[in-house]
């Protein structure tokens, strides 16, 4: 073999690597948002979460992708370890799927137009014209995935073929044949050689499709296949468990290691079964036989099929393994928040990457709306130990928004489409509203110190006024989590009606309590504190407008960087369900605002 055979056979190689890649991220792209659903809705059943795994794996055509994925969505909180551990066992039969379409090499047409039709001699370059077609000449954004993915498998194949004509010569090889001979005779040998090789290509159905390729030789008996296919698998649970463990949750981790575990008993147990079958004289024919692409694809499904059977009943017992390994740690107290932006390996799905998004903010919402209450609560009894519980809980509001800029600035890069774009632009402003309900939240309970501290002390027409404003907000911000959640813009259009009445109640009970200061009924101090509670309840529900105005503009995008015409327009009154609903909220809060005032 010269160099420029070598050179053919890297640059096939490449070819095949670069074909998977754009193949693989054409199917997630394509499939985002039904893997998302697939995934999140794996059951406790062992069975439906290794068929799940088995089926999403065949689609991307990548075992590693998938437990990248489930990683994501275990850091997201969508998944559970158990859960995790049954997608594990069916992505490695999934990844078999590659093998199988590239043993279409074997293919001997016999003159037949059908099976002609079917070799990738003739698929590759129906698939390369199809992809450049959608990609070139078709302008719609929708053909342009379908183009990529087409393009890839055109590309995969036309590497595959590179690759079987620069090692066709090796046939001739008398070392080349020596060297295949030793590894036969040595299937530890063959285990790591398998295992070192996937590790390197980060891809064990690349690896398996260069054994195919090498098949061609007539050089490859099953004795080095079976060992070679058991390292090709050990070596892609290494890689997963790298990406499992770079800045991931402890379950995360605990994957990967139930990954590398599954594996290892699985080879362990399938090289003592082939061990005892060669020792017994079981199928003499076998074990000298050469593989083609065929047999190779096929013992690959056999192992990881066997191996997720004989293992499935243990799925406990790895996840208890994991457990043992990775020890959980002690839960942190309830009160306090559990922000966690999404895993960064969402981002090869952005449609999974910007739907975990939304849920982490509208969480972040939640831990602002609790912080609220609990800044509120202070004002009917001060509690130090919840003084702290609300600093805590800010600090962590001020580094998830950092957090989740970054995050979203990163995804970007990933999207595609407008639309997606400006959810993303929606995402952060909104996780800036959140961060400043939680200033909010800061300032009345610093309200609250001052009050302690000071021996201060409200009026009961006062307590009860505050009581009334305190239910207007916290429900108005209540819809505006609810809004978020399921980015549902009907539900927003409720907001700015009741943030228009709450401002008129707090600019109501402010000029009243200017009259009590003025009658001498209540004093500077506790004046002052009441304000300053008003004036945050207020600026509460003023963020909450700004999120249902981000809310709507998703899908009215006409609505964008027109936000104040808009409520302009909107306030002049004239649109029939807006002026219904400020009657109905001016019913229910300024009726009893003007029982508790004796009006």
């Amino acid at each position: 073999m010269d160099i420029f055979s070598v050179i053919k056979l890297l640059g096939g190689l490449a070819m095949f690597l670069y074909g998977m890649e754009v193949m693989g991220d054409g199917l997630k792209n394509m499939s985002g948002t039904a893997l998302k659903k697939v995934l999140g809705k794996a059951t406790s059943n062992v069975v439906m979460g290794v068929i799940t795994g088995m089926l999403v794996t065949a689609v991307i055509q990548s075992s590693t992708a998938t437990i990248v994925l489930t990683v994501g969505l275990i850091s997201a909180g969508i998944l559970n370890l158990k859960q995790a551990v049954s997608i594990v066992m069916g992505a490695n039969i999934g990844t078999t799927v590659t093998a199988q379409i590239i043993r279409l090499m074997d293919i001997d047409s016999a003159g037949s137009m059908v099976l002609e039709f079917f070799k990738p001699s003739t698929l590759a370059p129906i698939a390369l014209i199809a992809g450049i077609i959608c990609i070139m000449f078709l302008k719609d954004a929708k053909f342009k995935t379908p183009g990529e993915i087409a393009i890839g498998f055109g590309v995969l194949f036309m590497g595959l073929m590179t690759m079987t004509d620069a090692v066709d010569p090796l046939a001739e090889s008398p070392e080349f044949v020596e060297l295949m001979q030793k590894f036969g005779d040595q299937p530890l040998l063959a285990i790591l050689v398998g295992l070192v090789i996937t590790v390197i290509v980060q891809s064990s159905s690349a690896t398996v499709g260069m054994v195919q390729a090498l098949s061609v030789t007539g050089t490859m008996t099953f004795n080095l296949i079976y060992p070679l296919i058991m390292g090709i698998n050990l070596g892609t649970c290494v890689t997963t468990a790298m990406v499992c463990s770079i800045g991931s949750s402890k379950d995360a981790k605990r994957t990967g290691i139930v990954h590398i575990v599954f594996n290892v008993i699985g080879t362990l147990l399938f090289m003592a079964v082939m061990t005892i079958i060669k020792a017994m004289g079981g199928f003499p024919d076998l074990w000298e036989s050469i593989s083609d692409s065929g047999m190779i694809a096929n013992f690959q499904t056999l192992f990881n099929l066997a191996t997720a059977v004989v293992l499935v009943p243990f799925a406990g017992v790895l996840v208890n393994i994991s457990l043992k390994i990775i020890k959980p740690e002690p839960s942190d107290a309830e009160d306090r928040a559990d922000l966690v932006a999404p895993d960064e390996r969402l981002f090869h799905v952005p449609a999974m990457a910007l739907s975990e998004a939304t849920k982490a903010i509208t969480h972040m919402g939640e831990v602002a709306l609790k912080n609220l209450k609990r800044s509120l609560k202070l004002l009917e009894k001060y509690d130090e130990g919840r003084v702290d519980v609300i600093n805590d809980n800010e600090d962590n509001l001020d580094l998830f928004t950092d957090t989740m800029d970054s995050y979203l600035v990163n995804l970007s890069g990933y999207v595609e489409t407008e639309t997606d774009n400006q959810h993303i632009n929606i995402l952060m402003q909104t996780s800036t509203n959140f961060e400043r309900v939680g200033d909010h939240a800061i300032n009345i309970m610093e309200v609250a110190q001052r009050i302690n501290a000071e021996k201060l002390s409200f009026s009961q027409v006062a307590v009860e006024e505050l009581h009334l404003v305190k239910e207007a907000v916290l429900e108005i911000t209540d819809i505006t989590v609810e809004a978020l959640r399921e980015m549902d813009s009907e539900k927003a259009r409720l907001i700015e009606p009741l943030e228009e009445v709450i401002d008129d109640v707090v600019a109501k009970l402010k000029e009243r309590h200017v009259d009590r200061l003025k009658k001498g009924i209540c004093n500077t101090p506790n004046g002052m504190a009441f304000i300053d509670v008003l004036t945050n309840l207020e600026r509460v529900a003023d963020q909450c407008s700004n999120i249902a105005l981000l809310i709507m503009s998703h899908d009215d995008h006409s609505m964008i960087g027109n936000y104040h015409n808009y409520l302009k327009e909107l306030h002049k009154g004239g649109e029939a369900s807006y002026d219904a609903e400020i009657a109905r909220r001016r019913e229910q809060y300024i009726t009893r605002l003007n029982d508790i005032s004796g009006n």
